[in-house]
């Protein structure tokens, strides 16, 4: 029988208990910034959040209502605006890192856990792109006079294309279940197409990682990078430049990884996670 675990636990305990390999390992499902630095911090956060009795979900709600702000955030004109969304999607993912830790810790991971995490997350990734296109039209005042509705449209067009790109993962674990397989390994095996083209711009595409863009600390700090050249210019060219490019560059990443998922074992019989 399992000893029951201490109410004020050391971050050694906790980076024991709640940081296996088994988490840090994973290929696609940890975020470059828990190997840099998130999962450095999460643990004295964690320890807080459990000290102070907070349950897994709760902190997941925390983790929802950051993210959702950071959209509302880039309406804000200025670099201002651009700094806080930055801000804020980086606190969403320190949040995203401790509720899972809160749950190992606890012994509470449940499908409501997870259900909550992927509406946070793509909540927030669909809400940035919104305002984008608002900011590109140069703001509420802009709309509010009846201009700028092009923007705001390639900003609604932009959400629904990183909508459905994020939801293509989702789709293959639906697809395997309803086909009464078990979930497909994160593993390299699994992944790779076997077309050997698509293999090769899959391993090129490590290089020039244009597809992790749509992520929302990705996508918050080039949005930052494009204010700063609004500044510099003085109007708002950085910003709907950006938009811009984001557009086409969004339909190659979702074509690329419809064709990698198609074309890898990941929707064939095979190995359990």
């Amino acid at each position: 029988m399992t000893a029951p675990r201490p109410a004020w636990p050391s971050i050694a305990q906790l980076r024991e208990v709640t940081q296996p390999p088994a988490i840090r390992g994973r290929r696609s499902a940890e975020h470059w910034t828990g190997d840099l630095y998130m999962r450095q911090i999460s643990p004295y956060l964690t320890r807080a959040l459990v000290r102070a009795g907070l349950s897994a979900n709760a902190v997941t709600a925390l983790m929802i209502v950051t993210g959702f702000a950071a959209g509302p955030a880039l309406l804000l004109p200025g670099l201002g605006g651009a700094v806080l969304a930055v801000l804020l999607t980086q606190m969403q993912m320190l949040w995203d890192a401790s509720d899972g830790e809160v749950a190992r810790w606890r012994g509470t991971s449940s499908p409501l856990g997870v259900f909550l995490d992927r509406v946070g997350h793509y909540g927030t990734e669909s809400l940035i792109p919104l305002a984008l296109g608002a900011r590109a039209a140069g703001g509420l005042d802009e709309l509010s006079d009846g201009q700028g509705y092009g923007w705001t449209t390639l900003g609604a067009l932009l959400a629904v294309v990183i909508v459905l790109n994020k939801s293509l993962n989702d789709m293959v674990h639906v697809s395997r279940a309803a086909a009464g397989l078990p979930r497909a390994a994160d593993d390299e095996a699994t992944t790779a197409p076997r077309t050997s083209g698509l293999a090769r711009l899959r391993r090129l595409a490590r290089f020039v990682p244009f597809h992790r863009l749509y992520h929302s600390i990705e996508l918050s700090i080039i949005i930052l990078v494009a204010a700063v050249v609004d500044l510099v210019v003085g109007d708002l060219t950085g910003t709907q430049v950006l938009l811009l490019v984001l557009i086409p560059a969004s339909l190659l990443a979702v074509a690329g990884h419809f064709l990698a998922i198609v074309t890898s074992s990941r929707l064939r019989p095979g190995p359990a996670a």
